[in-house]
C-alpha cells in the first residue's frame, strides 16, 4: 500500500508531456495573436491621432502668422495681406524660408519687437506658469529666429507656400510657379504681380508643403547644409491648400 501511494504521488510530480506543451504553446500563441489583432489597430490610431493633432497645429499657426504683422527684417508691411504676398512668394527661396516651431517663452516678458514672448532656453518650474509653450511662424533671415532656438520645444518644421491658379483646361485649380503671384486675368501665363497693389484679386489661394527638419541644430538650420536640404524638394510630410484674404 506504501509503495503504490509512493507511485502515485511521483506520477502526480512528473511534468508536463510533450502533447500537453504543444497544446499549452498552441492555445498561447492564438491568445497573442487575438491580442495584437484587437490593440494594434488602436495604438496605430493613436499614433494617427498625434499626427493630425500636430498637423493641425502647424496649419493653423500658418494660418495666423501669415496675416499678423511683426517686426520683418525685409520691408515694411502695411497690412497682413501684405505680409502674406511677400510671404508666399518668397518661401520657395532658401535664404528666406519659412519656419514653424515651439519654443519655450517667458510669459511676463514679451518682446518690444513683435510682441512675442523672450525665450527661456533653462526651462525651471511649472509649465505654463513660469514658462509657456508657444508657436510661431519666422523666416530664416528674422534675427528672433536665432534667438528662439534656443528654448526649442519638440520638432521644427519648414513650410513652402506656391499659390493656386486656375486651369484654363477645366477651370479647376493647379499649381502655379514656385515664386510667382499672378491675378486671375494673367493666370494663363501673362505678367505676375510684383506687390499685393498690383494683385488684383481678393484672396490668394496656395498650397503649403510642410517638411520636417532632422536636427535643431542652429548651425545647420542657418548654414548651407539646409539650403541643400530646402533645394532637393523631397516629398513633403503632408501638404494643405489654403487661402488669405485681404
Amino acid at each position: 500500500m506504501i509503495n503504490q501511494f509512493r507511485q502515485s504521488l511521483k506520477k502526480e510530480r512528473e511534468g508536463f508531456t510533450l502533447m500537453e506543451t504543444v497544446i499549452a504553446i498552441g492555445v498561447l500563441a492564438v491568445l497573442l495573436t487575438g491580442f495584437i489583432a484587437v490593440f494594434a489597430p488602436a495604438t496605430q490610431g493613436i499614433r494617427r491621432s498625434i499626427s493630425i493633432q500636430q498637423a493641425g497645429r502647424l496649419v493653423s499657426t500658418l494660418e495666423k502668422e501669415l496675416t499678423t504683422l511683426r517686426t520683418d527684417p525685409t520691408t515694411d508691411m502695411a497690412t497682413g495681406f501684405d505680409k502674406a504676398f511677400t510671404w508666399v512668394k518668397e518661401s520657395n527661396t532658401p535664404g528666406s524660408a519659412l519656419f514653424i516651431y515651439q519654443y519655450r517663452g517667458d510669459p511676463e516678458n514679451p518682446r518690444d519687437e513683435d510682441g512675442t514672448l523672450t525665450p527661456v532656453p533653462d526651462a525651471t518650474g511649472q509649465p505654463g506658469v513660469d514658462y509657456v509653450v508657444q508657436s510661431i511662424l519666422r523666416r530664416l533671415d528674422d534675427d528672433l529666429f536665432s534667438e528662439d532656438l534656443a528654448a526649442l520645444e519638440g520638432q521644427i518644421f519648414y513650410v513652402k507656400l506656391t499659390q493656386l491658379i486656375s486651369d484654363t483646361t477645366d477651370g479647376g485649380l493647379v499649381e502655379g510657379t514656385p515664386g510667382t503671384i499672378q491675378s486671375a486675368s494673367t493666370s494663363g501665363g501673362g505678367g505676375a504681380a510684383s506687390s499685393s497693389s498690383e494683385y488684383e484679386e481678393a484672396a490668394i489661394a496656395f498650397v503649403a508643403d510642410f517638411y520636417n527638419v532632422p536636427t535643431k541644430a542652429e548651425a545647420y538650420l542657418t548654414g548651407d547644409d539646409f539650403s541643400e536640404l530646402f533645394e532637393k524638394n523631397e516629398k513633403p510630410v503632408f501638404s494643405r491648400n489654403m487661402a488669405v484674404r485681404r
